[in-house]
């Protein structure tokens, strides 16, 4: 069902306006009356779009504005296409919400003829115009218009009303493991605990700083000093791997030397000093030679280490 009311709605906010033009019916439904401002849908016309950015919907929100409904109705209509034999929602979701669990059978609405792309940039600035978008949600959005429209981050910025630093840190946030990605979506996590984990190098050092900054409930300060400590501790270890590989590089050349064959020096991980010397030899013949080589040189001699010779042909 379609039928036309005139109670003026107000302005989707800064930004849409431009994308949206003026909020009056352009499309004529056969058997029904227009006026200028909007239209009235049955509500079983209407459908979601599916590729809605905001995934979550906030249950007290929703509440909320069932009760603004209740007491006000619909202010502001919502704003679909035609699309089939249905209308499908360009902006407005949250209201289609609360209005189908409070068993409304028709809303007001403003039919627009918008192409898919137009569709999703409308559905993209309204979300990003809210205030209770999650992290997550709010850097694919900016990430999805960089992606399809082709923009700046500090075209984007101007548009929003928002700094080129916060887009472009929200942004970064995609670079995080997902679990913590969904840690920030859900709130476990806050932005400004989760954006000191982008300057750690691995993934294995973000998943435990999160594990610490959950046992400890870290605030944004002490996130910054964690990161601080294990970066770090990260550099000290490998820089004394560095100078260990420079030392068994060097002893395997001495003993290659000495020995007069290929020589393997393999460690094994742990603080002790373990691992085996791997001697490759020809024939038999050579076998016979480093046997003797060793009996005569290092007869009376105790190893230091705890370290296994192999010899392999």
């Amino acid at each position: 069902m379609v039928r036309s009311a005139n109670k003026k709605g107000s302005g989707l906010g800064k930004g849409l306006g431009a994308l949206m033009g003026n909020a009056e019916n352009v499309e004529e439904v056969v058997g029904t009356k227009h006026k200028k401002d909007k239209t009235i849908l049955s509500i079983d016309l209407i459908e979601p779009n599916p590729d809605q950015p905001r995934k979550n919907f906030a249950e007290d929100s929703l509440v909320t504005l069932m009760e603004s409904i209740k007491n006000y109705g619909i202010v502001q209509p919502i704003v679909v296409r035609k699309l089939g034999d249905v209308y499908q929602i360009v902006a407005g979701e949250r209201r289609f919400r609360a209005a189908t669990r409070l068993g409304m059978t028709e809303v007001p609405v403003i039919i627009k003829d918008y192409s898919t792309e137009e569709v999703t940039e409308i559905a993209l600035v309204e979300n990003l115009q809210r205030q209770d978008l999650d992290p997550i949600e709010e850097a694919f959005a900016y990430q999805r218009l960089m992606d399809t429209f082709k923009q700046t981050q500090e075209v984007i910025a101007v548009r929003l009303g928002r700094s080129r630093s916060h887009v472009a840190n929200m942004v970064r946030l995609l670079k995080l493991p997902e679990a913590i990605r969904n840690d920030l979506s859900v709130g476990e996590l806050s932005i400004g605990q989760a954006r000191p984990l982008l300057s750690l190098k691995s993934e294995a050092l973000q998943l435990e700083a999160v594990e610490k900054i959950k046992d400890g409930d870290l605030n944004a300060r002490q996130v910054e000093n964690l990161v601080k400590t294990l970066s770090t501790s990260t550099q000290k270890n490998s820089r004394q791997k560095k100078v260990e590989s420079a030392e068994i590089k060097a002893l395997t050349e001495q003993l290659k030397l000495q020995l007069g064959s290929p020589v393997a020096i393999k460690l094994r991980a742990g603080k002790k000093v373990q691992g085996k010397i791997e001697i490759s030899f020809s024939s038999e013949l050579e076998l016979e030679r480093l046997i003797a080589y060793m009996n005569d040189t290092h007869e009376d001699t105790v190893p230091d280490h705890d370290v296994a010779i192999e010899f392999r042909v």
